[in-house]
């Protein structure tokens, strides 16, 4: 090794890459605590690898050496005596907590997105994602014939985005909006945070019949059901007519074209005076540090779409009627836009 980094690289350089190469250590590590329910079991009292093997049927000694390496990455905390403790971390892992990431760790390092990420290489050189080749079908039809992993990558963005949605309708003025539609809204969390800010407001959340019951469920809990509807429905076909238009990490998802579809099915049912907000990764400057353009070697992995910048947005939407008015930041990675109809 010593010979290797002098004639090729500083320690310091060799460090960081070997980081690079051996990060899906990590994400795996992340994958089995949460599998194990490790962060569960040290919310409220520090435990023994004997007593969580206990717990979950699974060996004392590699559960000892995976709460070892855990710690070292400071998802759990080594009290001494072979005892461990929860962390700030490890309490975003819990299950059921406010904006947990646990489904996330699941999800990102499961089958429906491993399998694909291994496949990045033919992507780049075939033009386009490589999911089928994999999963069998595209990765949205794959969900669809999988209800518990559907259900679990829907929990899995709900957890991520949910402090998003605050941002968001905290931000957006609905005070001359009547009617508000979350596009593709999963179960229309975003929707809903808008009907908490304005009583007057009437929202409607336009996803696959998969999603419908689950949007009522949440709707009923948050006490806005009387004000909110869920449309089964295909956003390629149609859009429901509405003075706002919400489309949260929508279009990263598909193609150019059909991003054209979806924004002009939406302007072509828009009222007078519509509005869209467009929150999504906006790619800055070549170079600049940023999770944007890993995100959109993810996309690439996942699905036709991709990560965009300012640039190939404009081009989206004067193909299909509207006009980018304006872009704020949400204080998380993602940008808002926007539009008014043209």
């Amino acid at each position: 090794m010593s010979s290797s980094v002098s004639e090729t690289g500083t320690p310091a350089v060799v460090g960081t890459l070997m980081q690079m190469i051996s990060g899906y250590w990590v994400t795996q590590i992340v994958r089995t605590a949460v599998d194990l329910s490790i962060p569960d079991h040290l919310a409220t009292e520090s435990l023994t690898p004997e007593e969580i093997a206990e717990r979950e049927s699974s060996d004392p000694r590699t559960t000892y050496r995976l709460l070892r390496a855990c710690a070292s990455l400071g998802l759990v905390a080594y009290e001494g005596d072979r005892r461990f403790s929860g962390t700030p971390m490890s309490e975003l892992l819990r299950s059921g907590v406010p904006n947990t990431l646990r489904e996330l760790a699941l999800v990102w390092a499961g089958p429906s997105h491993w399998r694909p990420w291994e496949r990045l290489p033919e992507a780049v050189r075939k033009g386009g994602t490589q999911a089928e080749a994999v999963l069998g079908t595209d990765f949205f039809s794959y969900l669809a014939e999988r209800p518990e992993e559907a259900a679990l990558f829907s929990t899995a963005l709900a957890g991520v985005t949910d402090q998003l949605n605050r941002l968001v309708a905290a931000t957006v003025d609905t005070t001359n909006v009547s009617v508000a539609v979350d596009v593709g809204g999963a179960t229309g969390a975003l929707v809903r945070a808008l009907l908490q800010r304005n009583p007057a407001l009437r929202g409607l959340n336009l996803d696959l019949p998969v999603n419908a019951a689950a949007a009522r469920q949440e709707a009923e809990k948050d006490g806005v059901a009387d004000r909110f509807e869920a449309v089964a429905g295909d956003f390629f076909q149609t859009v429901p007519a509405a003075d706002l238009y919400l489309l949260k990490a929508v279009l990263h998802d598909w193609s150019d074209e059909q991003c054209v579809r979806i924004l002009r099915n939406c302007r072509a049912s828009a009222r007078p005076g519509a509005r869209a907000m467009v929150v999504e990764n906006v790619i800055g400057e070549i170079g600049a540090p940023g999770v944007e353009p890993l995100a959109d070697m993810h996309m690439l992995a996942m699905s036709p779409g991709q990560e965009r910048d300012l640039p190939e947005f404009d081009a989206l939407f004067a193909a299909s009627g509207w006009r980018r008015v304006s872009v704020s930041p949400t204080g998380l990675s993602f940008k808002m836009i926007e539009l008014e109809a043209v």
